[in-house]
């Protein structure tokens, strides 16, 4: 049975748990997969087909979980392997499935293989990873700088070469070029769809193979070098060969730097490599340059991204769709209104994303119309990569004010903040002290209150889910970007034969006219769905109305 013949994920919407935020049992103040375990009918009352559970391994913790000392066993924050297996049937039993997070670009660098690999030069897991001489002036072998700040080198006393670290020093790459190295890999991945692992979310995956001539990197930046590298096919194809292909599973590559022509790569069936990938360009419109450097979204440049994703892709390749993940800001603070309209700009932006082709991916929270949090000290931040950059901007000149600023709108503990469960203490996630305070909001926004307002976002997705189930026109239809140069108005069609939908959406909080073209055909349409109550003169969208005609 090979993973294209059953096409199951192109029908199917994920929900991404991010188990540490999820649900506490143990009172420890970290959320543990028994804790998932008690939600799974929340989430089957949901809807959705697929569970993607982010890293659970034994780990240090240093990058929460994605930081791997063991890949075959639970971490025991989270529970017991016992626990996992007893999860992957209660999931099943109830018809979803559960995607793991495959993190093999990296280990911690307290995996048994790393702590051999530093033991000398002529050690058997030497090779497993990337070890370099230094510059003849001692430098370090290139000038490339971390995705987490700081050089990507690391120097060793005792072996004195250097090891190369894209991320965190504790988070050492892996060498892809050693044969042996692919070969426990693969090992580890059967190892998992033996226990019944329905596939992998499979991070930074497009970094596994580096440049091997290591250039230096213009002003330090040496992403040329390592994303999408030279034999990143050859491996992708051989992980298909010798394990993927021998399993009936789900595959998405998280792939930053990544453009449709390479996608198409990646996941055309023909080159028996992955389903999907996840992509970034949407993310990175709000800032110029780095991630940290504020400017308003222009939702033109926004329409036009997904145009070309949903265009180059259709009849080849396959799109995962996202607003949202346990690495970006909430949606609704960040492209809708969480002030005025939180609830209508939540469901605005469900219909814009869940009406196009491809998988769509639900980031725990998101369907109560979680916020980003507001938190009024550095201190009460945890995330890495948040301190590391408040440390290296302030040095550069940056004030307090604007650094935090930049936090509130993109700092990665605003996905990271514990699930709202209900209004009771610490939002019902734990009796204990949760790791990452809980988002203030929680007393009003919480899970308990959104399942007893029939009118709640949760069931807003709840309807969305179905109606992919149902209509064929928006798994298999083509897309059309309307009104395209429209700076508040997102309007597309999506076509399949002799049905034609309309999905209109108005991303301000004024009214907006819609195109004079537009109004004669939607006149006659029937409303699929909407985030508006009352009928009303269809040429005009209320401030953050979102709604689909069949026409």
């Amino acid at each position: 049975m090979t993973n294209q013949t059953h096409e199951w994920w192109k029908k199917s919407v994920v929900y991404q748990i991010y188990p540490k935020s999820f649900n506490d049992t143990n009172g420890d103040g970290i959320g543990d997969i028994p804790g998932v375990i008690e939600k799974l009918d929340y989430l089957n009352e949901l809807g959705i087909d697929v569970i993607w559970l982010s890293p659970v391994y034994d780990s240090p913790q240093e990058d929460n979980g994605y930081d791997i000392r063991n890949y075959r066993q639970v971490d025991e924050l989270f529970g017991s392997m016992e626990d996992l297996e007893q999860l992957l049937d209660e999931v099943h039993q109830r018809g979803m499935k559960l995607v793991m997070d495959l993190v093999v670009n990296h280990t911690s660098d307290e995996h048994p293989w790393f702590v051999e690999s530093s033991k000398s030069t002529d050690n058997p897991y030497r090779d497993y990873y990337i070890w370099k001489d230094g510059k003849e002036n001692g430098d370090p072998p290139t000038n490339w700088n971390s995705v987490f700040g700081g050089p990507v080198w690391q120097y060793d006393e005792q072996t004195g070469q250097y090891y190369l670290h894209i991320f965190a020093k504790k988070q050492p790459d892996l060498n892809w070029e050693n044969p042996k190295l692919r070969e426990e890999v693969y090992d580890m991945m059967k190892f998992w769809l033996d226990k019944g692992v329905d596939g992998f979310r499979m991070d930074v995956i497009n970094f596994i193979s580096k440049d091997p001539s290591y250039p230096e990197g213009l002003d330090g930046d040496g992403s040329p070098y390592f994303m999408n590298g030279p034999r990143i096919h050859e491996f992708l194809q051989e992980m298909n060969k010798e394990v993927l292909s021998h399993y009936d599973v789900m595959t998405v590559g998280e792939m930053p730097g990544a453009s449709p022509e390479d996608a198409r790569q990646y996941t055309d069936p023909e080159n028996e490599e992955l389903n999907m990938i996840f992509t970034f360009e949407h993310m990175d419109l709000d800032s110029e340059g780095d991630k940290w450097n504020l400017k308003p979204l222009n939702l033109v440049e926004l329409k036009e991204n997904f145009e070309k994703w949903q265009t180059k892709l259709h009849g080849s390749g396959w799109n995962s769709l996202y607003w949202n993940n346990h690495d970006q800001p909430r949606i609704v603070s960040r492209f809708g209104d969480d002030e005025n309209y939180r609830e209508k700009s939540a469901k605005m932006l469900a219909i814009c994303l869940h009406m196009m082709q491809g998988t769509p991916y639900i980031y725990q929270g998101e369907e109560i119309g979680m916020t980003n949090a507001r938190f009024e000290n550095l201190e009460d931040y945890q995330d890495i990569e948040l301190l590391n950059m408040y440390e290296e901007k302030k040095a550069e000149g940056w004030s307090h004010e604007e650094l935090m600023e930049a936090i509130y709108v993109k700092g990665r503990d605003n996905a990271r903040t514990p699930m709202q469960w209900n209004d009771q203490e610490h939002a019902g996630f734990t009796n204990g002290t949760p790791w990452l305070q809980v988002n203030p909001a929680y007393p009003e926004i919480n899970a308990e209150a959104a399942l007893q307002d029939k009118n709640s976002i949760f069931y807003f997705y709840q309807q969305l889910i179905q109606l992919r189930k149902e209509k064929d026109i928006i798994t298999d239809g083509n897309f059309e970007l309307l009104m395209r140069e429209d700076p508040v108005v997102f309007a597309y069609k999506r076509t399949n034969g002799n049905e034609t939908l309309v999905v209109l959406c108005n991303f301000s909080h004024q009214q907006a006219g819609v195109a004079e073209e537009l109004i004669q055909t939607i006149q006659a349409g029937t409303v699929v769905i909407s985030n508006e109550s009352k009928q009303k003169n269809r040429g005009v969208l209320a401030p953050y109305e979102g709604v689909v005609y069949s026409v």
